[in-house]
C-alpha cells in the first residue's frame, strides 16, 4: 500500500462496509451513524486519490481499487489476528448463513458439530426460501439450490437434494398443503389443489403437523428419513431433485472465520 497518511480506523470502517455491501448495515456492526460512515468512506477515497466504491439504491458495491484494498487489508487483517490475542471487549467476526427451511432445520439439528467457531466466531442463522444478495452482504455463506452465475461468487457442489411423501402408520391419507413461493409448494398446488387435509403458510409446519399424525408431508429425504415416527408413503419425486450449492463471495472465502465454516458446512451437507 501507498505510505500516506490514513486513518487505521477508517480502513476498518472500509472493511465493514465492504463487507456488510453498505452503511446502514455496516452502522450495525461498527456502531457509526450511515452518515458517519459514508463521510469517512468519501475521507478515505479523497486520501486515496481512489474511488472505491459503486453507490446505488442497494447498497455499496466495491470498484477495481476497492477491491485491492480490501484483499490488501483482509491479508494484514488475518496476519494481525494470529498474533495478537482477541481482548474480552473484542467483537467477534460475524459471519451470516442463509439457507431454506430444511437445510437450516438440518444445520441446528447438527449444531454440535459447529460448536469449536463459537468462541471466535458468531454465527447468524437466516432460514429464507428466497435467494439473498451476497455481493451486498445480506449474507455471506449461501446453501443454494442452483449454481450461481455472478461472477464475483464462488460456490462448492454438495450433495443431491430428493423429496417424498412423508407420514405416520396412522395418518388419514390426505395432503398437507405448503401455501408458498417454493417447489414443494408449487407441486403440491398442481396435484392436490384444494383436496388437502390441512394448509400451513410455512414448509417447516407441514413436518410438525406430520409429526402430529395430521397428513402427509412432502419433506426432503434427509429430513424424512430422520425421523423415527415417520414413513415414506410413496416414491422419490424426481421433478423436485436438485443439487445443493455452497456458495460465497470471492472476497470472502479467504476470511479465516469464513474459510473455517465452509469447511465445516460442507463436511455436515455432504453427510
Amino acid at each position: 500500500m501507498n505510505e500516506m497518511n490514513l486513518d487505521w480506523n477508517d480502513l476498518q470502517l472500509f472493511l465493514a462496509v465492504a463487507r456488510e455491501g453498505g452503511l446502514s448495515a455496516a452502522a450495525k456492526t461498527t456502531q457509526r451513524s450511515p452518515a458517519t460512515l459514508g463521510r469517512r468512506m468519501l475521507a478515505l477515497e479523497r486520501s486515496l486519490g481512489k474511488a472505491l466504491f459503486i453507490r446505488h439504491d442497494r447498497g455499496y458495491e466495491l470498484l477495481t481499487d476497492g477491491k485491492k484494498l480490501f484483499d490488501q487489508l483482509t491479508e494484514v487483517e488475518s496476519h494481525l489476528g494470529t498474533l495478537l490475542p482477541r481482548s474480552p471487549e473484542q467483537k467477534k467476526p460475524l459471519v451470516k448463513i442463509s439457507a431454506g427451511t430444511w437445510t437450516t432445520l438440518h444445520l441446528i439439528k447438527n449444531i454440535k458439530q459447529l460448536s469449536e467457531t463459537f468462541d471466535s466466531t458468531l454465527i447468524r442463522f437466516i432460514s429464507t426460501e428466497h435467494i439473498l444478495d451476497i455481493t451486498h452482504r445480506e449474507t455471506v455463506i449461501g446453501i443454494r439450490n442452483r449454481r450461481p452465475t455472478d461472477q464475483n461468487l464462488v460456490c462448492r457442489r454438495l450433495h443431491s437434494v430428493e423429496f417424498a411423501p412423508y407420514a405416520t402408520v396412522d395418518a388419514p391419507q390426505k395432503w398437507i398443503k405448503v401455501l408458498s413461493d417454493t417447489p414443494i409448494a408449487r407441486w403440491l398446488d398442481r396435484f392436490v389443489e384444494n383436496d388437502a387435509i390441512c394448509e400451513v403458510s410455512t414448509p417447516r409446519n407441514s413436518l410438525d403437523l406430520a409429526l402430529e399424525h395430521q397428513g402427509i408431508a412432502l419433506l426432503p429425504t434427509f429430513i424424512g428419513d430422520n425421523q423415527p415416527t415417520l414413513v415414506r408413503v410413496g416414491n422419490i419425486i424426481d421433478e423436485l431433485g436438485h443439487d445443493q450449492w455452497l456458495v460465497t463471495h470471492h472476497e470472502d472465502r479467504y476470511l479465516p472465520e469464513v474459510r473455517m465454516l465452509i469447511n465445516r458446512l460442507g463436511d455436515m451437507l455432504q453427510d
